[in-house]
């Protein structure tokens, strides 16, 4: 039979409107599955589980509050970091994320024969960054804002309401989220757990969370390695003991002492100025003489003050000669450990020193600069406790020539 030219043409165009209508149904599909597919994925961002490269995961950011009770929203894959106040940068180098680093304070930069900081010296690139402004906080905003990080972490020792107002401006300045935290010190609990926070909340930041709990882990078992091995001295047989010459901003002579210092409280010595307070002091000679205690300790930053500080007082000042410390010849050197905020590494060293000249019996296993370069080698990454003491005439860890 034969088919008209009409009907070919009706079968054609029946066709062809077949295979638009199968085109636009798969289209249709298509996009359906798409959105359903980035609707999981923001479903499952929101739910904390990772889902790939999308992008709106990798810009994603986060809330967290700050040291000082504030809410901060920062990115949640932070890559660069400035870090102001004192002893910022050393908990940076703690958690190894130093690398994080864009720009540093003038601290950092300047040169100087004594470099009482051993992350500065495991870390001498430092030297070669950009400036934020000057140290101790302060800051300059138009420098910050030129180095463009994406977070400034801040240390305040400020009472907390001063301390949130500071970083509240510094953030308003900049325009870059401001993430500020106490530094806290090992003088007492409350104050330790200000350390360990405050850890946390910057290994949070910068992503080092596992090593943060390594460092803090490592204070720990430190501590109470210590104490395990002087817990049982009785009292009355505890030395009683004295630390001079104490670094604060600067150096500093026999007057200067720690009433609560840290070596002294982890193995179990008995300090003659633990009565004054917990805050660092300056006491009258008269007093040292009045407690007369059987061990001397001297910070050997004292020698900064350029005519020997406490250890020529120790030699040249008659008040003092009659001291028991000094004529039975236990008077002992100690590295500095107060240098821009504490250095915990030299700190946690010289408790293991101390321990080794009061009590060596209990300390016989230790060789106290060998656990020294264990211990800084942990902190910031090198085993530099003996360039550290170098710089100041290798007099930390011996007992000093008067």
């Amino acid at each position: 039979m034969k088919i008209s030219p009409g009907i070919k043409l009706k079968k054609l165009i029946f066709i062809g409107v077949l295979i638009v209508s199968l085109i636009a149904s798969s289209g249709c599909t298509d996009n359906t599955t798409s959105s359903e597919d980035a609707k999981s994925t923001v479903q499952a961002d929101s739910e904390g589980i990772t889902t790939g490269t999308d992008e709106s995961v990798e810009s994603a950011e986060v809330t967290i509050t700050d040291g000082f009770g504030r809410e901060v929203t920062i990115p949640s894959n932070v890559e660069s970091v400035v870090c102001s106040g004192a002893g910022c940068l050393r908990y940076l180098v703690y958690l190894q994320a130093q690398d994080l680093i864009v720009g540093v304070d003038s601290i950092e930069t300047r040169e100087s024969e004594i470099e009482g900081r051993p992350y500065a010296l495991a870390n001498p690139q430092l030297k070669d960054y950009p400036l934020i402004g000057e140290f101790r906080g302060n800051d300059d905003p138009e420098k910050i804002i030129a180095i463009g990080p994406q977070v400034i972490l801040k240390t305040d020792s400020n009472d907390p309401a001063t301390a949130a107002a500071n970083a509240d401006e510094l953030q308003e300045k900049t325009g870059i989220p401001v993430i500020a935290f106490p530094y806290g010190s090992t003088r007492s609990e409350e104050d330790k757990a200000d350390i360990y926070s405050s850890i946390r909340l910057m290994g949070e930041v910068v992503g080092k969370q596992e090593r943060a709990e390594e460092v803090i882990s490592y204070f720990e078992a430190i501590m109470e390695d210590l104490d395990n091995r002087t817990a049982d001295i009785p009292e009355a047989e505890q030395r009683t003991v004295y630390v001079g010459g104490v670094s604060s901003a600067g150096a500093h002579g026999i007057i200067s002492t720690e009433p609560s210092y840290a070596p002294f409280l982890w193995v179990h010595a008995n300090n003659v100025a633990s009565g004054i307070g917990v805050d660092h002091a300056d006491i009258s000679k008269e007093k040292l003489v009045e407690w007369d205690p059987e061990y001397i300790f001297v910070d050997v930053g004292t020698i900064q003050l350029g005519d020997g500080g406490a250890i020529n007082e120790l030699k040249t000042d008659s008040s003092l000669a009659g001291l028991s410390a000094v004529k039975n010849g236990n008077v002992y050197g100690v590295v500095p450990y107060n240098y821009y905020s504490t250095n915990h590494e030299s700190v946690l060293s010289n408790a293991y020193y101390v321990g080794k000249v009061l009590y060596p019996d209990r300390f016989e296993d230790i060789d106290p600069e060998t656990k020294a370069e264990e211990i800084f080698t942990f902190f910031v990454g090198k085993p530099v406790f003996s360039e550290l003491n170098a710089q100041y005439d290798d007099l930390g860890f011996t007992q000093l020539s008067l």
